[in-house]
């Protein structure tokens, strides 16, 4: 108790900030590649050995991958409760499809391989493929719609109030920005998915995965481009007239907030972040180069520096906003006024310190024990024993 008198509030909120977006860059880096290889899948392999090998080589690994996911969302209930409230009142919708598509990827698994019959081996393989798609589409476009700002405000009790109908809200969501986002995000993923096939396949499988995943790094390096630009000159951003107290009270509604010209803006005041994008760009340019040379690992590592600088770029722009309200600034998220309790937040810093870095040591052990590539000989010898 001693070392929690000396952990600010103030420093305790920018920690789990940071905290949240290294969850969600992890969630990316790992369970990205099992999405971008779900998507290929009915691409990159045409004989049901080959889908097999595609298939296998995910299998060892996605569900330890989905720890991030479960993790960035246990932060969020537990570090940002407002956030997680209004989030899910306005994105329910969407974040049922993306369940729902998360879910075809474990009974795939499990059951495509029961049966010998074609059509009910190629029936999951799309429904495979839908679960990786989805997803990886969705949370770009999740994205695209926090940076415009999302239609809702709070009463003076905290209730979210949101603007629209039940299904207006989810069509609503399917706006152009937020869909240029999603096809960032789906090829960004997909170009992952590639290198991670061309890492552990060979021959035909992973001459096909690097090209899909040339061309899907192009459509991402130059869809990112273009968000920038339209983030720039075609979206208004949000800035703190008269914070709250950055230790204080978390009550949204204590603080003054105002549409900007841009979020750009950021750029001036804290002209450091710029490395984000840069590392952006350079992560997926020269993933795109490693797919179409020789590169297998480096391949990969430079994809997730790509990732990184990415989803790093709009945590970066953003701060110190969550979630912005686009009806009622006033109403927006922030950093300072959206978190639990003092007291909560140190806690959760004592045992994330304890059990994230064992979390770290079991991933790095089953990826050594696991490291190689997965052949046809390798499933047609152990065809029980392999999905």
């Amino acid at each position: 108790m001693i070392l929690f008198e000396f952990v600010s509030f103030e420093l305790l909120r920018v920690v789990w900030w940071l905290l949240l977006g290294v969850l969600l860059i992890a969630f990316a880096m790992t369970d990205g590649f099992d999405m971008g290889t779900g998507a290929l899948l009915p691409f990159v392999a045409r004989t049901d050995v080959e889908r097999r090998v595609v298939i296998n080589t995910v299998g060892p690994v996605w569900e330890g991958n989905q720890v991030w996911f479960i993790l960035g969302g246990g932060s969020i209930f537990a570090a940002w409760p407002p956030l997680y409230a209004v989030s899910f009142s306005g994105f329910y919708l969407a974040m049922f499809t993306i369940l729902a598509a998360l879910i075809l990827r474990p009974v795939g698994f499990k059951y495509r391989s029961k049966r010998d019959d074609p059509r009910w081996r190629t029936a999951w393989d799309w429904a495979l493929f839908a679960g990786g798609a989805v997803p990886a589409l969705i949370f770009g476009v999740a994205v695209g719609n926090v940076l415009q700002g999302v239609p809702f405000r709070l009463t003076d009790d905290l209730m979210p109030i949101y603007e629209g109908t039940f299904y207006g809200k989810f069509l609503g969501l399917l706006n152009p920005f937020a869909l240029l986002a999603g096809i960032v995000s789906f090829s960004m993923l997909l170009m992952h998915g590639a290198a991670w096939l061309a890492l552990k396949t060979e021959g035909d499988i992973a001459r096909r995965a690097r090209t899909y995943g040339t061309a899907a790094g192009a459509v991402a390096i130059g869809g990112f481009a273009l968000a920038g630009l339209w983030l720039a000159f075609g979206v208004e951003g949000y800035r703190l007239v008269n914070p709250a107290i950055t230790d204080g009270p978390s009550n949204p509604l204590y603080s003054e907030v105002a549409r900007d010209t841009s979020w750009l803006a950021a750029y001036s005041t804290r002209p450091w972040i710029v490395i984000a994008p840069i590392l952006g760009f350079v992560g997926m340019t020269m993933a795109l180069l490693k797919l179409r040379g020789a590169g297998e690992v480096s391949a990969l590592l430079w994809s997730k520096l790509g990732i990184l600088g990415v989803i790093s770029s709009v945590g970066l722009t953003m701060f110190p906003f969550i979630l912005p309200s686009s009806i009622d600034p006033r109403s927006s998220l922030t950093v300072w006024d959206s978190s639990s309790s003092h007291m909560t937040l140190f806690v959760m810093l004592v045992v994330t310190a304890i059990f994230l870095p064992l979390i770290l040591a079991y991933t790095a052990w089953v990826y050594k024990v696991l490291w190689g590539k997965v052949t046809e000989d390798d499933v047609t010898s152990n065809s029980n024993n392999v999905y």
